[in-house]
């Protein structure tokens, strides 16, 4: 793995961030350990800033990465945040992050969450089905307000990414198709609501994406259906709002486009797409999750046992697994490692890296070349701060890992680690069992 600052290997040959020994720092606060960098998190987010322009807005996807800290990072780096879930909302709200600066997302939205955006002063609803559009209107009447909206389309692209993320074509539980006439249906009826004010549409066409072409794509569409419905109805969006998905480098053989070409792919297109069709410049929104908070992570783990079946394989299990990092099982996803306490020793053997969970399928990495391992050693896989601890669980009954900040050598605790008694904290025993 090549190491670029803040990462460094130090005199003791151990992994360090941001000058924080990562052997130290497993060994005092415990592993399974995420660990963020608030430079990394920070850099990326002023670089998505300066990359899309002044006039333009960054939406940070907190589905990636969601913690109070967090918020407040986003809140501190000027980004707006996209929330899908009352959880999401509260975490937010209780972080002091400004509520004008929310985006509501998701397909389901109870009419709890709904009302509970309203009555929080929530600034855009981004708005996913012909159910939650007449349910909108009507809370936002019944509390005599006008909620700004998106409404969220499905364009038909393919994003080239696993099936589970891709969420752009035709067949998919997101969004208003374009193809099949729901979404301009859906503008005319938004248009006539009589709480809800249409302030541009939104699309996400996947997630991990290494292309741009169909980031360009999707503006093309998006700014075609726009130029049809101006034509029937005289409204033109304000807002072009088009998601996340730029991928990441995961493992040496990913090679994804940079924030900056990304950008100034989207401006470029989108401003060559309205100038063709005599078109105003709307507003670029785009969604970046995985791509700001994903470099920012690491996770560290304890090695255990070893188990070398002769001609086969040798699994290295570690006190993790799916628990902390359900990606590879769910869908192949892949990773880097390192001995983080052994960084001057050249690989020697090869090994995969299993986590604890009493599942075949809990297989962090289903192959890399390491140091021998040994018990005790502490691995760092890195790219592990989108979609880990947002998708964490308690399988097994394993408690959760705690989650650490480190910035230029100072280390604060922003997620406790679960004890054993939090695991049973919400378990309720009737009376007549303990008889």
């Amino acid at each position: 793995m090549k190491l670029v600052a803040p990462w460094s290997v130090n005199a003791l040959g151990h992994l360090t961030l941001e000058g924080v020994d990562l052997v130290d720092l497993a060994r005092t606060a415990g592993t399974p350990l995420y660990v963020i960098s608030e430079g990394i998190f920070r850099d990326r987010c002023r670089c998505y800033r300066v990359a899309l322009g002044p006039n333009n807005r960054v939406v940070y996807a907190g589905k990636a990465l969601l913690t109070m800290a967090i918020a407040r990072l986003c809140s501190m780096e000027g980004l707006f945040l996209d929330v899908v879930s009352s959880g999401e909302l509260y975490t937010a709200v209780k972080a002091g992050f400004p509520p004008e600066r929310l985006y509501f997302h998701g397909n389901n939205k109870s009419i709890q969450e709904i009302e509970m955006g309203l009555e929080l002063g929530v600034g855009c609803f981004v708005v996913d089905n012909q159910y939650e559009l007449e349910l909108l209107d009507a809370k936002a009447g019944a509390l005599g307000k006008r909620q700004r909206i998106l409404l969220r389309l499905t364009p038909g692209i393919e994003a080239h990414t696993h099936q589970y993320i891709s969420t752009g074509q035709i067949d998919s539980k997101f969004g208003f198709p374009i193809a099949t006439g729901a979404a301009a249906e859906a503008v005319q009826r938004a248009l006539a609501a009589s709480h809800l004010d249409l302030a541009g549409l939104h699309c996400h066409i996947g997630s991990q994406i290494l292309r741009l072409d169909p980031f360009r794509e999707a503006v093309r569409v998006m700014i075609d259906f726009a130029a049809d419905v101006q034509r029937q109805t005289g409204w033109f969006p304000e807002e072009i709002d088009l998601g996340g998905g730029l991928g990441i480098r995961y493992t040496e053989t990913d090679d994804p486009p940079s924030i900056e070409s990304y950008a100034e792919t989207l401006r470029q297109t989108l401003a060559e797409s309205c100038q063709e069709k005599g078109l105003p410049l709307p507003r670029l929104t785009v969604e970046p999750g995985r791509s700001i908070a994903g470099p920012a992570g690491v996770t560290l783990y304890t090695v255990g046992s070893i188990k070398t079946i002769p001609e086969v394989r040798t699994y290295v299990a570690v006190d993790g697994g799916m628990t902390d990092n359900p990606r590879p099982a769910l869908y192949q996803a892949r990773y880097e490692a390192v001995l983080a306490n052994r960084m001057g020793e050249p690989p020697a053997l090869e090994v995969a890296v299993v986590g604890k969970c009493c599942e075949s399928g809990d297989i962090i990495i289903p192959s890399i070349k390491l140091p021998r391992p040994r018990p005790g050693d502490i691995m760092a896989v890195f790219a592990t701060g989108a979609y880990n601890y947002s998708m964490a669980m308690n399988y097994n009954r394993l408690p959760r890992p705690a989650m650490v900040l480190v910035r230029e050598g100072e280390i604060s605790t922003i997620v406790a680690r679960e004890t054993l008694e939090d695991l049973i904290s919400h378990d309720r025993v009737p009376e007549r069992l303990w008889m």
